[in-house]
């Protein structure tokens, strides 16, 4: 019977779907519910309020003498109850019988404050069939439908509707309760008569309200589920492209295809890790992987820091981007203001390995600026953002002369023209060098040179 009911409840609630959910999309799921659990507890500390102001500002229509006032009370013990709520959904997972200890607690409270008004008010169990307080048994269903778990929507309604069957019991059978059934309709709104049928009427509007909100809570944590997959996938994503590039993935308005791509201005910085061929073939692997990481880990930071697009990459060296992914203004003035920033790190980072006993590493940089293709390429099974075009050529040509300079860092006479344009103030020695041939390159190019 228990296996029976477990496939109808993952069959109805979607639960089979969470099940084929990585572990760390599921603690997210968990962590939007936890935060639900906060919502719903303040709510209730607001209706707490809410029905204390009500009753504290109500004229108090029953005699001074009535010896039981059970109103307080049931506050008093709800407002206790949803402290105790509101502390364990901050401090600690609520756990399933307690959430739904909590769904039949509410109804019960409130089923509790309406069977008191016969007595308070002094009238026969019929007359507080009437009260208009029965309302608020849809307000406690649609707060279940925060934590986006259709069973807590199922059970609170299940508790409202049962309550009302029992205090419409309790009222037929007390007191000779019997004798207050009509079928008159206008003699039930004129008196204390009950008729079944408005009160099955009740019944009914209760499970048809819970039915139709279990259904769209159904529906809406599916998209949820799909929501927070998404998102995590995103983030996972981000990790293995750089945040710009993983943006216009997960943001793009259609479906990217190979091939597509827009011509832009930008700048091409490129990063080497000198020496790092021979030290890879003379050290062990995760000695060597090790190195790239920490080599990488102290560069991709700064070129970030100024608006760089990491685009790949290639083995110990570093190919970025300065207005390719997101188009600026300034992208040459922040390329080679990124120059200056990564010859400091690379600097602290050779005084670092220094400090702990190991070699030091030197790092160049070269740059070029000019018109670029950005876009997709591969097929529809693999893709790749990238970069083409003449500037991008150019910096890897460069790197060459960074060594024979031995720079920390080269670009073009052009380049530094238009950062200077664009508000760039250097800071660094620079050198220039005219007329230099670059191979695979036609004509002269004329280079800056920085100086440590």
């Amino acid at each position: 019977m228990t296996g029976m009911w477990t496939s109808i409840k993952k069959a109805i609630l979607g639960e089979a779907i969470d099940g084929k959910l990585p572990a760390r999309v599921q603690d997210a799921i968990t962590r939007q519910q936890s935060q639900s659990e906060i919502l719903i507890a303040w709510v209730q500390v607001f209706i707490v309020i809410t029905f204390s102001t009500l009753y504290a500002l109500s004229p108090k229509t029953f005699a001074a003498d009535v010896m039981f006032a059970p109103v307080p009370y049931a506050l008093m013990i709800y407002g206790l109850f949803t402290a105790l709520r509101l502390l364990l959904a901050y401090f600690g997972r609520m756990p399933w019988w307690f959430i739904s200890l909590s769904v039949i607690a509410d109804m019960a409270l409130l089923m509790f404050l309406i069977w008191s008004f016969h007595i308070q008010y002094e009238q026969p169990p019929s007359f507080y069939l009437k009260a208009p307080t029965l309302l608020y048994v849809f307000i406690f269903i649609a707060l279940r439908a925060l934590r986006f778990e259709a069973t807590y929507v199922l059970l609170a309604g299940a508790s409202a509707a049962i309550g009302w069957l029992i205090l419409l019991g309790y009222a037929v059978h007390i007191d000779g309760g019997m004798a207050q059934i009509t079928r008159d309709y206008v003699e039930f709104t004129m008196s204390h008569k009950i008729l079944l049928g408005a009160e099955f009427d009740k019944v009914i509007s209760i499970i048809v309200v819970t039915l139709i909100l279990a259904l769209v809570i159904v529906r809406a944590r599916r998209l949820l589920i799909h929501s927070v997959a998404q998102a995590t996938a995103a983030e996972d994503l981000s990790r293995f492209f750089s945040p710009e590039i993983a943006a216009q993935i997960t943001h793009s308005e259609s479906w990217i295809e190979p091939g597509t791509g827009e011509s832009r201005q930008a700048a091409i910085l490129h990063c080497d890790l000198q020496g790092f061929t021979k030290l890879s073939m003379e050290r062990p692997a995760n000695e060597v992987i090790s190195l790239l990481a920490e080599y990488q880990s102290r560069m991709v930071p700064v070129i970030q820091k100024h608006g760089g697009t990491i685009d790949k990459f290639l083995g110990d060296g570093i190919l970025a981007t300065f207005g390719a992914a997101v188009p600026t203004e300034h992208y040459a003035a922040d390329c080679l203001r990124a120059m200056e920033d990564l010859s400091k790190e690379s600097v602290a980072w050779s005084k670092d390995r220094e400090a702990d006993g190991k070699d030091p590493m030197t790092v160049r940089f070269v740059s070029a600026v000019g018109a670029i293709v950005f876009g997709a390429v591969g097929d529809s099974s693999r893709l790749e953002y990238t970069v083409i075009g003449e500037p991008v050529n150019l910096a890897a040509k460069l790197d060459k002369h960074a060594k024979d300079e031995q720079a920390t860092g080269v670009t073009t006479r052009d380049a530094l023209e238009l950062a200077r344009a664009q508000g760039y103030t250097s800071k660094a020695s620079l050198e220039i060098r005219e007329g230099r041939a670059v191979d695979g390159i036609k004509g002269t190019v004329d280079l800056a040179i920085f100086r440590p």
